[in-house]
């Protein structure tokens, strides 16, 4: 009951602390209030420009020429303000603009470190990609644009009550323009909001397509998979198309409707300032004021509607980006405030529950109904993995994994080394509760080698340095040496300084593994996991790696998944499992010599 009190107000202090675009904004306050006045500055060049130009038309017409002289040459003066303040918001928008978004971005980024690998495995990669970079950028474009249509409405606005003022019947007749096109405005971007995010959603995918296609190259040629994918890839984006042709189409279509009704709304204030002349209720003076100015009355109305456009779209954008911090929408890791010094490696799993549980995605409807702080996410299925595993690791053993596909093994590696929560349960390192571990103790105490682990488009140096950014010169060649990656290393024209390319492009699959291993050994963890991490070596590698392990018998607790058997040999203990379930336990020969099961897996994968 306590528990749940707890989550409540945790939940309610989340929702209350939640990134809000305001948050971005007001850190730079000051400097966005420059910009904003010194905009107003010409905002008011601008309708002092046209009020006076508007005063010198009518001096023209009454042959008042020398006033009309100083009015034009005040209007050009006011030329010279307006361009000097628009030269000053320029800089200001320039630097605060990339202020504001380079914090976006990098928030963003810190929040993507701190999303679980469940999150990742059930989203696109383009769902945040789009978020991290794009909409940002969006966001701070459109931003701008909001100041410039405001300035534009508060000009056009003001001039449009001038000459509402002249003359009753025009302001009336003026009002009623306006009305009317603002509710086609509304109605317009509320579908607009709505059509808007599911273009969005679809752009995800093909961004997420782009980069797997850029990704797996080779795989696409050596299977022939282009034709295949570039079905998919037509599918994506004749989804996107149609989808983004629909929105366009009824845009258009109240555009067009608006922009009828004012162009016939204009004609008919000419003719209707035609008609004043005739019965002398205004002069020639004033029907040339409001035919020189009709471009304001349709300005204001259509910078009304780009208002509403912009804001949408800043509403869609910061939805999206803002979403990545609902823990609700995208599940972040938790961790304990536990500080852990000095941990041997001792793994215990005890009455452990896990679940691969798929969720259903929320609709837009079930959101507006019940909030999404309120949303309860629904179950789509679930596969339950383990039921009441348990078993223990004696600190600096080094143990193996093995069992069929399916069974259990890469779900262990991921729950020890908490990328993903035990359902029920504990997982014990040194007795202690994973959970309660503050995120800097766990991570310090485990280093994982992948079965596809990512290199990243860095020298190799570099890529070793993300492990430990103060590593000596000595301690690199030791890793190196270590990894069996030292002769190929010295056969590069550029050593350790060679550029690898985007995940590693340039290695062979061997090569990853072997850098990955040097990186996960230069962390020198008192826990390391190998997760088929000699999968992709060939025979000499995978003794080299063979002997680099053995070497660190007795220095960490190593634990290793293996469908090649015969690397795992030398291991202290070898546990079977079967179905989610630990159905023996054993050194390599116990197990081949009392187990029928292990010695046909071993013949069946022709390792012997």
């Amino acid at each position: 009951m306590k528990e749940n009190i707890n989550n409540k107000i945790k939940n309610k202090n989340e929702t209350k602390n939640r990134k809000k675009l305001t948050n971005y904004l007001g850190k730079y306050k000051l400097g966005i209030f420059a910009y904003m006045f010194v905009y107003v500055i010409a905002c008011g060049c601008n309708i002092f420009m046209t009020i006076i130009l508007a005063r010198a038309i009518e001096l023209i017409t009454t042959a008042v020429y020398k006033n009309a002289i100083i009015c034009l040459g005040i209007v050009g003066g006011l030329y010279l303000v307006r361009r000097i303040c628009w030269y000053v918001s320029g800089l200001l928008y320039n630097k605060y603009a990339n202020a504001i978004m380079a914090d976006l971005n990098i928030d963003l980024a810190n929040q993507a470190f701190k999303l679980n690998s469940k999150t990742y495995a059930d989203n696109d990669t383009g769902v945040f990609v789009q978020r991290i970079v794009y909409d940002p950028e969006r966001i701070v474009s459109n931003l701008s644009n909001v100041v410039d249509i405001v300035t534009e409405i508060i000009s056009s606005a003001i001039m449009v009550i001038y000459i509402a003022c002249l003359n009753l019947y025009v302001g009336l007749a003026l009002l009623g323009i306006i009305s009317i096109s603002t509710v086609i405005e509304i109605y317009r971007t509320r579908y607009l909001k709505k059509a808007r995010a599911d273009v969005f959603k679809k752009g995800d995918k093909i961004n997420s397509l782009t980069t797997e296609i850029v990704r797996s190259e080779k795989d696409i040629k050596s299977l022939g998979l282009e034709q295949s994918l570039n079905k998919v890839a037509k599918d994506y984006y004749r989804s996107y198309t149609k989808a983004n042709a629909h929105l366009e189409t009824v845009n258009m279509n109240y555009y067009s409707l608006r922009n009828l009704l004012i162009e016939i709304a204009g004609v008919l204030l000419l003719i209707l300032g035609v008609y004043f002349i005739d019965i002398g209720t205004i002069s020639l003076a004033t029907f040339m004021l409001i035919y020189s100015n009709n471009d304001h009355i349709r300005g204001l109305v259509w910078d009304l509607g780009e208002i509403l456009t912009v804001v949408t779209d800043i509403k869609v954008c910061s939805e999206r980006i803002f979403s990545i911090f609902d823990d609700n929408l995208f599940e972040c890791e938790k961790f304990g405030s536990l500080q852990v010094e000095n941990v041997k490696g001792t793994i215990e799993f005890k009455n452990v529950e896990y679940s691969y549980v798929e969720y259903e995605k929320p609709k837009d409807d079930e959101k507006k109904k019940k909030g999404k702080d309120k949303l309860e996410r629904k179950v789509a299925s679930t596969n339950k993995i383990f039921d009441n595993l348990s078993f223990k690791i004696d600190a600096y053993a080094t143990v193996a994994f093995v069992g069929r596909s399916g069974s259990g093994k890469s779900t262990i590696l991921n729950l020890m080394s908490k990328m993903y929560d035990v359902d029920g349960g504990q997982v014990l390192i040194d007795g202690i509760d994973i959970k309660e571990f503050d995120k800097p103790s766990l991570r310090k105490c485990i280093s994982l080698v992948n079965q596809f682990p990512y290199i990243f488009d860095m020298t190799i140096k570099e890529n070793l340095l993300l492990a430990k950014n103060d590593a000596t010169d000595e301690e690199l060649e030791s890793a190196i040496e270590r990894a069996s990656l030292k002769d190929f290393v010295q056969s590069l024209p550029k050593k350790l300084d060679t550029k690898v390319g985007e995940s590693g492009i340039k290695l062979s699959g061997g090569q990853k593994q072997r850098l990955a291993i040097a990186r996960a050994l230069l962390r020198n963890s008192p826990i390391i996991i190998f997760d088929e991490s000699t999968s992709s070596l060939d025979n000499f590698a995978q003794e080299d790696i063979k002997h680099s392990i053995d070497k660190l018998k007795g220095k960490s607790t190593i634990v290793i998944v293996a469908h090649r058997l015969s690397t795992i040999r030398n291991v202290d203990k070898i546990f079977f499992l079967e179905d989610g379930k630990i159905e023996d336990i054993g050194t390599f020969d116990e197990l081949f010599e009392n187990n029928v099961k292990f010695k046909n897996l071993f013949y069946a994968e022709n390792l012997k």
